[in-house]
């Protein structure tokens, strides 16, 4: 670090959740380093870089909720120039996460499907609840809406909470997983962890995770109202990457609960 306030930068800043960030990074007392735009128009002296390889000197955390094409290429140029990295984006391939390990071998990355401190606690409270709760007994099925706009489905963070699920019954989730069941599908499967995606108008994200027996039903619902919840925990995870050795992280660790 050369100065006592942190820099960071932001990859994609003008999108929606890139100008909250802007805010974040201010509201915070850090410097906002820059930020990377596809603009081809954009104007190069307010700070605007067309790569983030460009923008990473400058840096000393970069926050990135782009898309999943661009991972591979950011990993290598974050950790080329040791900028710790704060990655929200989801819809990653094997490969991807494998450049996002082989990153964090270098520099410290905090990974999260969900910045949210409340989707965190879901999360954790998921893996906790899918450990005493057999699935011989208890169904485990995750409901997600968001906005129309959304491309993929299930949402990154139905992922995350199907996975900690998962990963509390000791079970593989890709191999446990049914989405989208449509015609004749036959009986549920006792162990199986469902997931149903809605899409309409301009939810920023809701998301309920339900444990049912034949005797009883429990609910865990997570309702994000502004995506200002996401840039602010991002922000976050950021300030708190200062001086962190490398590695992989999430947001259970920004938040000390692990």
């Amino acid at each position: 670090m050369t100065t006592d306030r942190m820099r960071i930068g932001i990859a994609g800043i003008n999108g929606r959740v890139g100008r909250l960030l802007r805010e974040e990074v201010a509201a915070a007392g850090a410097t906002l380093a820059g930020g990377t735009s596809r603009d081809p128009h954009a104007d190069r002296s307010e700070g605007l870089f067309a790569t983030l390889g460009d923008l990473a000197p400058l840096c000393d955390a970069v926050i990135d909720f782009t898309h999943a094409v661009t991972v591979r290429a950011h990993a290598a140029a974050l950790a080329k120039s040791g900028v710790a990295w704060v990655l929200g984006t989801t819809g990653l391939s094997d490969i991807d996460q494998e450049a996002v390990a082989t990153a964090a071998r270098t520099i410290p990355v905090v990974q999260a499907a969900n910045y949210s401190p409340g989707v965190t606690l879901v999360t954790r409270l998921a893996r906790q609840m899918a450990e005493v709760l057999p699935a011989a007994v208890y169904d485990a099925e995750i409901l997600e809406m968001h906005h129309r706009q959304k491309v993929d489905a299930p949402s990154g963070t139905a992922l995350a909470i199907g996975q900690a699920v998962a990963d509390g019954r000791g079970i593989d989730l890709s191999s446990h997983m049914e989405s989208g069941r449509t015609g004749h599908t036959g009986p549920r499967q006792a162990d199986a962890i469902g997931f149903a995606s809605l899409r309409g108008g301009q939810i920023v994200g809701e998301h309920t995770l339900t444990f049912t027996s034949a005797s009883e039903q429990i609910a865990l619902t997570h309702r994000a109202f502004d995506r200002r919840v996401f840039a602010a925990g991002a922000v976050r995870a950021a300030l708190w990457l200062r001086g962190r050795p490398p590695g992989l992280y999430t947001m259970e660790d920004v938040l000390g609960l692990r």
